[in-house]
């Protein structure tokens, strides 16, 4: 209990255009991965750790958003394109884990804005 296992068959429903080149054992490993962003322990913040719960689908969001790194050769943000002569500028000057580092793809900017709640001051009387 208080850890979400990873469920390929669920993932790969929600996230069809990535599974089909993301076979099983790489998303596995992607979804460890994903756990080194959010907490997959009965510690987490993220207390809902039912199957298809919340953090089920910030850890899913996270390993669809690592896995579409990994399938881009560019690093970082397009900073500018051309389309006569083919010119892509990228720009990385940013950490893992800040706003720009999830909004390289859009599982990430999906987790960035979903998971808001988590990142603001608690405070505790």
């Amino acid at each position: 209990m208080g850890v979400v296992a990873f469920d390929y068959g669920a993932w790969s429903a929600r996230y069809p255009e990535l599974a089909a080149g993301v076979p099983q054992s790489q998303a596995t490993l992607y979804f460890a991965e994903a756990c080194l962003y959010c907490d997959n322990t009965p510690a987490s913040p993220v207390a809902d750790d039912s199957p298809g719960g919340q953090r089920a689908l910030f850890l899913n969001m996270i390993t669809a958003h690592i896995a579409a790194l990994t399938a881009s050769t560019l690093v970082g943000r397009v900073l500018e394109a051309e389309e006569g002569s083919v010119l892509v500028k990228t720009e990385n000057q940013y950490p893992p884990g800040s706003a720009q580092w999830w909004q390289q793809s859009r599982y990430g900017a999906a987790f960035w804005a979903a998971s808001q709640q988590f990142r603001a001051m608690r405070y505790v009387p």
